[in-house]
């Protein structure tokens, strides 16, 4: 990603961008370096356009980059959702793409962005990368979060704790658009030369210091009931703000992650943060919930989870609420 942003300048942007893959926020990154330096900002209203796919046709869009620009060098041509393309999966459509990527208009820049990964063993794909650009922009690792939670802070010339980071993460999860707009909340709200610790995170990103998932997940692994219970009465008098699906969904990753880990046999913090692929200040947790849930809980564990599941989506709950739900989940996790 770094080296993408590095090779574009004014001087050396390419005629050429076939931006896809799952992570569209590394490729709206891009798409705003190019617009950054591609056209001067008194020539953008007659030689820059944002087109978006399904609007579009394959013609329509070769119409788009053979103009020539208005009075101008180059003109920019940006094309979002491209995989919406009208008649782009036809392969008479994908030979005309590929004529033109073959031999572009020099003065056309052409991006196109698409929000699925697209096959780049096709001749049609592979043409873009002989005169332009070709990027598969694959959604992070869990592992990998906190590397780019870090970095993005970096650039920003702010430091960051690590329990700052795991409680961000475990929030939010790997929708790195999210990660950024809180960051930058964030960012904006401390002092020039503070730095980010789990306290700010737990303020401006909206997360209760006492009572949420985290330290539900906290009070489990310890097998602390009185805590367990004290939060999972606060969440279930408040499902507005504490819906019950991104709790299920945090607990039972939690746990499937235990179970490796206990399967494994291997307890140690640099073993445990290689099986798991994460960050070795991350293991303590994995390691202390290894050693206080059998192999035969930790099953029984994931499998009440999955039943909490069914029941919040309507299967055999009779008349339990969610937060009901959520207290029968805790303690069959607990005793």
């Amino acid at each position: 990603m770094i080296e993408i942003l590095k090779s574009i300048k004014k001087d050396s942007i390419r005629p050429l961008y076939f931006l896809h893959g799952e992570e569209v926020f590394y490729i709206e990154q891009v798409v705003e370096k190019i617009q950054s330096l591609a056209i001067p900002v008194h020539e953008k209203g007659f030689n820059e356009f944002v087109l978006f796919g399904k609007e579009l046709s394959v013609g329509a869009v070769l119409n788009y980059a053979r103009r020539f620009p208005m009075m101008a060098e180059r003109q920019l041509i940006i094309v979002k959702e491209a995989n919406q393309i009208q008649g782009i999966d036809q392969k008479e459509n994908q030979k005309l793409i590929e004529d033109y990527a073959l031999n572009p208009l020099p003065s056309t820049i052409l991006v196109l962005c698409f929000t699925t990964a697209q096959d780049e063993r096709k001749t049609w794909v592979k043409a873009f990368a002989k005169n332009g650009v070709l990027q598969n922009f694959k959604k992070l690792y869990d592992n990998q979060l906190p590397e780019f939670v870090s970095s993005y802070c970096h650039g920003r010339g702010v430091k960051i704790s690590m329990k700052a980071i795991q409680l961000l993460i475990e929030h939010i999860g790997n929708d790195l658009k999210r990660l950024a707009s809180e960051l930058e909340k964030v960012i904006l709200n401390i002092k020039l030369g503070e730095g980010i610790d789990a306290d700010i995170i737990q303020k401006y990103v909206g997360i209760s210091k006492e009572y949420n998932v985290f330290e539900l997940q906290k009070a489990l692994i310890q097998r602390d009931v009185l805590k367990a219970n004290q939060i999972i009465n606060f969440l279930g008098r408040n499902p507005k703000d504490n819906p019950i699906q991104p709790i299920l969904i945090i607990l039972y990753n939690f746990f499937s992650k235990v179970l490796l880990v206990q399967g494994s046999g291997e307890l140690s913090e640099s073993n445990v943060a290689s099986l798991l692929k994460v960050n070795s200040f991350f293991a303590k947790d994995y390691i202390l919930a290894a050693r206080n849930y059998s192999l035969a809980k930790l099953a029984f564990v994931i499998h009440s989870i999955k039943n909490a599941d069914l029941k919040s989506k309507g299967v055999e709950v009779g008349e339990e609420t969610e937060g009901e739900i959520l207290k029968k989940l805790v303690f069959e996790i607990l005793h």
